[in-house]
């Protein structure tokens, strides 16, 4: 019998989600600080007896609904963390945080999720396998996922899928595509040392900002000139530190920076090169320099039968599919596809400012179509995983049938 609680939420739950939503907005928390924001999750799901999984997490957390316990089993994640960034709309709900806010739609996600979890918890009893609903802490520091994956609660998922909204898509677009959907995404530092002098006698000293003027310009002749046209890359040089008055040449400088790639062998060619290029550099100047490269969360890799699947369902529910990806912004969802097949699918949530801009802002219109959504993909895609083994156990049986026959006088 459906828990009472459920079924007065199910027939109200636009509000109920809308409600959900902006509570999490006024108090957005930062990433692996997402307490009270696990707090809630947590009593939403208990209060409509969706177990929640006892894990060794500090933030975050991740809850099943088991249907058939031999069946396959389907992760659906969201992410649950803010960013450090001063609200600045108008909204009534805006952020009560100084200095915090929810960005990037990450209280969309988990909204929505959170709705996809009641409405598959109606079906629970017919369910043919198990959905496990991951609400992940730490994706803006990149961290979250090794820690869920580490726990090995995602060991037996046979398929995962994420969620992601956009504010250059209008309500009811969906986006996905085979292949990556987001970038690899990689930092780097670059500690240049000369020899300090006076401004007025620079023959005495080896100048670190002419060295480090030189690296910023040259390391952009990687994208143009060492990677194919039709690819993409990108290289920034985004922080520069050097000297601390106007007559004193100093004796470092340092920069800092990101690149993105949708491709690992173009990853690994613009590191090779970026060396090459900062070292060779440096030695032509009499100086040195040092990069230091800090590995991210890989380009993220939609499986293509999921990527048909998830498309078929999406105009079934009333989406308009597009093959579009999110571009160069990094998603740590990367970490689960290495060894999980799925897909990470984009959902439009009305036209607005970028995503990490102060003004940013979510059509809550969107919300409950993409609970909806999220459900069926789940329900969905364990009747396509039985499905397809069945048919392939079937086929095996066949082979092995056709091959005693066939050699009945060995």
């Amino acid at each position: 019998m459906m828990n009472k609680i459920l079924l007065s939420i199910i027939e109200d739950l636009n509000d109920e989600l809308i409600g959900v939503y902006r509570k999490l907005h006024e108090n957005p928390e930062l990433p692996n600080e997402e307490f009270e924001t696990t707090k809630l999750i947590k009593k939403l799901l208990k209060k409509v007896d969706i177990e929640v999984l006892d894990l060794p997490l500090e933030t975050g957390l991740v809850a099943q609904i088991k249907g058939n316990p031999n069946g396959p089993v389907v992760a659906i994640r969201c992410d649950i963390d803010a960013l450090p960034i001063q609200e600045e709309t108008s909204l009534s709900y805006k952020s009560k945080i100084n200095g915090k806010m929810h960005a990037c739609g990450h209280d969309f996600h988990t909204a929505a999720i959170l709705g996809a979890a009641y409405l598959v918890k109606r079906h629970q009893g017919s369910l043919i396998g198990t959905i496990k609903f991951i609400f992940q802490p730490g994706e803006e520091s990149a961290d979250g996922a090794k820690k869920i994956l580490a726990t090995g609660v995602l060991d037996d998922v046979d398929a995962i899928f994420g969620v992601h909204n956009v504010s250059d898509a209008e309500v009811g677009i969906m986006g996905i595509k085979t292949g990556a959907m987001t970038a690899a995404v990689d930092r780097f530092e670059i500690k240049v040392t000369g020899v300090g002098s006076h401004a007025a006698k620079p023959e005495r000293g080896i100048d670190p900002i002419i060295i480090a003027s030189n690296i910023v310009t040259s390391l952009q002749t990687i994208v143009s000139r060492n990677i194919g046209a039709t690819e993409k890359a990108l290289l920034s040089v985004t922080h520069i530190e050097g000297g601390n008055t106007w007559n004193v040449i100093p004796e470092s400088a340092y920069l800092e920076g990101t690149v993105r790639t949708l491709n690992e062998d173009i990853r690994g060619l613009i590191s090779k090169r970026a060396s090459e290029i900062i070292t060779g550099i440096a030695q032509s100047f009499g100086g040195s320099a040092e990069l230091i490269w800090h590995s991210g969360s890989p380009a993220t890799n939609n499986t293509e039968e999921w990527v048909d699947f998830a498309t078929k369902l999406g105009k079934r529910t009333g989406y308009n599919v597009k093959k579009i990806s999110m571009g160069l912004e990094g998603e740590d969802f990367a970490y689960y596809q290495k060894n999980i097949p799925g897909a990470f699918i984009i959902i439009g949530t009305g036209l607005s400012y970028a995503h990490h801009h102060p003004a940013y802002q979510v059509d809550e219109k969107a919300i409950l179509n993409c609970s909806k959504y999220f459900a069926h993909l789940a329900e969905g895609a364990l009747k396509e995983i039985l499905d397809k083994n069945y048919t392939q156990i079937k086929e095996a049986r066949s082979a092995t049938k056709n091959f005693i026959s066939s050699n009945k006088n060995l």
